[in-house]
């Protein structure tokens, strides 16, 4: 099973270089639904000095209906959203079948409603208030969920533990 990280229209490029960062770190994929607000040709991402682009698994889309026709019967869909009735720890994560997609909003609007109320069932929230912030930010959001199915899945193909070069020589 592999986790896969959905951008909706991201506009932000600092939040997909994070998110971008985070999925090379822990064998997730990468998926951005075009437009993008960046560009993300080899030019502009060496010149941004992301080093570790080339470990990024990235899949671009040209609308979000295109994405959606990539789905299987199997895999398993979660929007991530404030306006969900589902917390993002209550699924299972670990399920065997297909994989897990992620879909997050565009930092300025979020998923379309539209989608969102046809769909409230895939929904997932991470609980927080809504008196002082309009929503969390997409690069701590993006972590929190997927760490939360990385450790459901007992985060299987990552190091658990890491040692220091000197310690690897004794």
């Amino acid at each position: 099973m592999t986790n896969h990280i959905v951008l909706f229209e991201p506009v932000m490029p600092a939040n997909t270089g994070n998110i971008a960062r985070t999925t090379a770190g822990t064998n997730a994929v990468l998926h951005l639904i075009e437009p993008l607000g960046f560009d993300i040709s080899d030019k502009a991402v060496k010149r941004a000095g992301l080093d570790y682009w080339d470990h990024v698994d990235l899949h671009t889309h040209a609308s979000l209906p295109d994405f959606l026709a990539t789905l299987s019967d199997t895999d398993r869909l979660y929007l991530v959203s404030k306006f969900a009735n589902q917390d993002y720890t209550d699924p299972d994560y670990a399920a065997e079948g297909g994989d897990n997609y992620f879909l997050f909003g565009k930092e300025t609007t979020g998923l379309p409603e539209v989608f969102m109320r046809q769909n409230p069932e895939k929904a997932i929230r991470i609980p927080q208030n809504d008196k002082n912030i309009r929503s969390l930010n997409l690069s701590n959001t993006v972590a929190v969920v997927l760490f939360e199915a990385l450790r459901q899945q007992d985060f299987a193909g990552l190091d658990k533990i890491h040692t220091y070069e000197q310690d690897k020589l004794k």
